[in-house]
């Protein structure tokens, strides 16, 4: 018999204060970017589902859709369930067991504590908890094998053989693993992109921000995927807030570009100021893992890496009459 792969992916994170029922909480815009992630993730390991069965509540169907516009594949791939939603064990299993049977790949989309109990009876609990608890936090993906038909998942059945969250997906594949004959691992949307060149004035002197990359091994400035239903310059005021902690004012138009190499491809980068006027806290900045300096100008060119870039930081201190 064949071997089996089963993914789990819970849904992004949603908006509690939206004020509607649980049913209908939608994704925040971190919720959706994570799909987007997670649904390239798949494509680049070549883990493309032959199905997806999905709860019908609001975060899962927008996680799913965007995951599968990121992977490429039709929404005529997915199973609409509404057992999938708030479900126990027996009903996800029962859900799984009306898949196509020659479907080799399934992917399941929706909700804790469900899903997490799910891993845990398929595996017989071999599953090593976190150091934070969460076995599946919101947009993190569960990969699972398995040689039992879909209709005979049983305890035990399966080997867990990775979770992987949106913030270790790696910012670049290693360059052999991109296949040429491909734009890349992920969709083409991914190479439009956006960033922000904080900056504030200290006793009449300018101070530019820079920021750890994930890994921590140079120094770059907020920056991110354009999210297709944000304009670029909304885009690069989240990517300020979720990479690098602060809000301020961002001027209308980009005060230039540059590109760089990613994914077998080039990723095209507007740039635009911002003038910053508060710093999240420690304990509320959602990647507060990175190291955040404020630099003179002079300091902050020559941490960055980008060439393009650094005459960006020229660009602004010469435009604010500073050096």
């Amino acid at each position: 018999m064949k071997g089996k792969t089963l993914l789990i992916l819970r849904h992004g994170k949603s908006d509690w204060g939206t004020g509607h029922e649980d049913f209908h909480r939608p994704l925040v815009d971190r919720g959706r970017l994570g799909s987007q992630k997670m649904g390239a993730w798949i494509k680049h390991r070549k883990l493309v589902p032959d199905t997806v069965l999905s709860s019908l509540a609001e975060r899962a169907r927008a996680t799913t859709e965007t995951a599968c516009q990121a992977m490429g594949l039709p929404l005529k791939k997915v199973l609409w369930d509404e057992r999938v939603y708030a479900a126990p064990v027996a009903d996800l299993l029962a859900a799984l067991a009306d898949c196509p049977k020659n479907a080799r790949r399934v992917m399941l989309v929706g909700h804790n504590p469900g899903l997490e109990e799910l891993i845990d009876y398929l595996t017989a609990g071999r599953v090593e908890i976190p150091a934070d608890g969460k076995v599946l936090p919101t947009s993190a993906l569960a990969q699972l094998e398995m040689v039992e038909d879909w209709a005979s998942l049983g305890r035990g059945c399966a080997t867990l053989v990775s979770v992987t969250r949106p913030g270790e997906v790696p910012e670049q594949p290693p360059i052999e693993e991109v296949n040429d004959a491909e734009l890349g691992p992920v969709p083409d949307y991914f190479f439009t992109q956006s960033a922000v060149l904080p900056y504030r004035q200290v006793d009449g002197k300018l101070e530019i921000m820079v920021i750890a990359s994930r890994k921590g091994t140079r120094w770059v400035i907020p920056k991110g995927v354009k999210e297709p239903e944000l304009s670029l310059r909304d885009s690069a005021g989240k990517e300020a807030l979720e990479e690098a902690g602060v809000h301020g004012r961002l001027d209308d138009e980009p005060i230039g570009h540059y590109d760089y190499e990613k994914w077998g491809g080039v990723c095209h980068v507007a740039v635009f100021p911002m003038d910053v006027n508060e710093s999240v806290p420690e304990d509320e900045w959602e990647e507060s893992h990175r190291e955040r300096r404020w630099l003179n100008p002079r300091k902050a060119r020559r941490l960055l890496d980008e060439r393009a870039l650094r005459k960006l930081v020229d660009k602004l201190a010469k435009r604010l009459g500073k050096r």
